[in-house]
């Protein structure tokens, strides 16, 4: 077991900022450090600067284990957003921009991987390195675009990277293998452990640009001198092979055993679950993920959200809005509200745009029929999850800034007819911690997460309160189908399980 006087270090590299948390094997906080990130939106384009990553790092690491000072630092680990990558050249360093996670300037390199038969998103990784490749990698003399399909005999100047691939090669010296979690969405076969190096080649990347992919939870290295005196982390401490920040956040809220359920809300909704086999799901809407122990990850990203809140009032005090809303259950309105245009959970729409039906009296109306709303499509993700044969009836835990509310949690158990579970420390960089002393003690990481995270509260529904959200559920459900973007047979099994609670198999 890992000694309670060693620390475990998680790095988590967000959007807006780094987060570093120390944290002791039951779960006390030690030491924690923030530091900010910039980066550039514009139209299709969000991008940063990997060397800001790093100053970020090293900042907030010196924060966290100042802060711990008595503590030995056991190991450590680190996430990044999902999809988010950038060319290095072989010894790790930045050769270009990172493209975040929901940079969309690789669409038309999508469109090319989908007709070779790859289920990829416009956002993901793998259409991304198409689209870096061409504009950084000098693949022909002609223009790159005109002949992205021709394969590449020369091995490349430069390499491929995931975000946190650059954090810890900077930290161990070397260049890393990259996770088999961030690699996913750069094309990696999660089931046959492999490349589908035929595929990718004929989409234009060249031999020797991939990374070696290792499982979360390996052994990547131990920190470097250069690194301890720039970090903090003494020299010597084991760098962990990590996942990606939502399921770095889905270890966080222990959602590890099979039946498992962990619903992030924050800015939009994540679901993401545990099983013992992939849940196939032939629109690609649910992919999954591989735990270290070689169990699975399924789960989905909704365009849905609090986000919409935000949009909607500005400057609005959440607590007063959500004691004036719960007079009005169910609202007089019925919302489906997209944070941004396009769907992508639980079902595929780009052309899907946030609706309300009905006129809301009132602001505090439409404040109720938004949360309502976020529910109904919570609700529908985990009719559409049980409509692929997913395992549900293990506990469903509430994360993100949206579990905050005391009021939403309670609302959305009962909407989905269904107790929760909410944590007491949430962030992804607790999951980071937890998969570090994983890794290097070798125990099971549900067992060690269990252990880490506390829970503050558990919220049970409101029967009477279900039952009454069930005609305006079915009527949201009815117009998704009529607009075109629900299928047939998901709108009637969503009928179909309107009197049973979502835990219900």
């Amino acid at each position: 077991m890992p000694d309670e006087q060693e620390a475990w270090l998680g790095i988590d590299l967000g959007t807006q900022s780094v987060r570093v948390l120390a944290v002791t094997a039951d779960g006390t906080v030690v030491g924690r450090g923030t530091a900010p990130l910039g980066g550039r939106r514009e139209g299709e384009r969000h991008e940063q600067d990997p060397g800001q990553w790093w100053e970020a790092v090293c900042a907030a690491a010196r924060q966290a284990v100042g802060e711990a000072p008595g503590a030995r630092i056991g190991g450590l680990a680190v996430c990044g957003t999902s999809g988010t990558v950038l060319l290095t050249d072989v010894a790790g360093r930045p050769l270009s921009p990172g493209l975040m996670y929901d940079d969309r300037r690789a669409a038309a390199q999508a469109a090319r991987a989908r007709a070779a038969g790859l289920a990829v998103q416009d956002s993901w990784a793998l259409p991304k390195a198409m689209w870096l490749v061409e504009e950084y990698g000098g693949l022909a003399e002609a223009p790159a675009r005109a002949h992205a399909h021709l394969r590449v005999a020369r091995p490349p100047r430069f390499r491929l990277a995931h975000q946190p691939d650059v954090i810890v090669a900077r930290l161990t010296g070397e260049l890393p293998p990259a996770d088999s979690s961030h690699a996913l969405k750069t094309g990696y076969d999660l089931q046959q452990d492999a490349w589908p190096y035929a595929a990718l080649a004929e989409l234009g990347l060249p031999d020797g640009l991939l990374p070696e992919v290792v499982r979360p939870g390996t052994r990547l290295g131990t920190v470097c001198p250069d690194a301890a005196e720039a970090t903090g982390i003494p020299a010597g401490t084991p760098v962990v092979a990590g996942m990606t920040d939502g399921c770095a956040a889905q270890i966080a809220s222990a959602a590890l055993r099979p039946g498992s359920w962990n619903s992030v809300l924050g800015t939009t909704l994540v679901l993401k679950g545990a099983s013992t086999t992939p849940v196939h799901d032939p629109t690609g809407v649910v992919y999954n993920h591989r735990a270290p122990d070689g169990t699975w990850l399924p789960g989905g990203a909704s365009s849905v959200g609090a986000g919409v809140l935000t949009a909607a009032f500005a400057g609005a005090d959440p607590a007063a809005m959500d004691e004036r809303a719960a007079a009005r259950e169910p609202s007089g309105a019925i919302a489906y509200p997209l944070v941004s245009p396009g769907e992508r959970f639980p079902f595929h729409a780009p052309q899907a745009v946030a609706l309300v039906l009905g006129e809301p009296r009132d602001d505090a109306d439409l404040w109720a029929a938004l949360l309502q709303g976020v529910a109904f499509t919570e609700r529908l993700c985990l009719d559409y999850l049980h409509h692929l044969g997913a395992p549900l009836d293990g506990p469903l835990t509430f994360t993100g800034g949206a579990a905050r509310s005391g009021y939403w949690n309670q609302l959305r158990a009962d909407i989905l007819g269904r107790p929760a579970r909410v944590p007491a420390q949430t962030e992804p960089a607790l999951g980071m911690a937890a998969l570090a002393a994983h890794g290097v003690c070798s125990l099971g990481l549900a067992d060690v997460a269990e252990r880490m995270v506390r829970v503050r509260a558990v919220v049970d529904p409101r029967p009477d309160r279900t039952a009454l959200f069930a005609e305006p559920y079915a009527r949201l459900v009815d117009e998704l189908h009529a607009r075109g973007w629900l299928p047939a047979p998901v709108a009637a099994h969503a009928h179909a399980r309107l009197t049973r609670d979502t835990a219900d198999s």
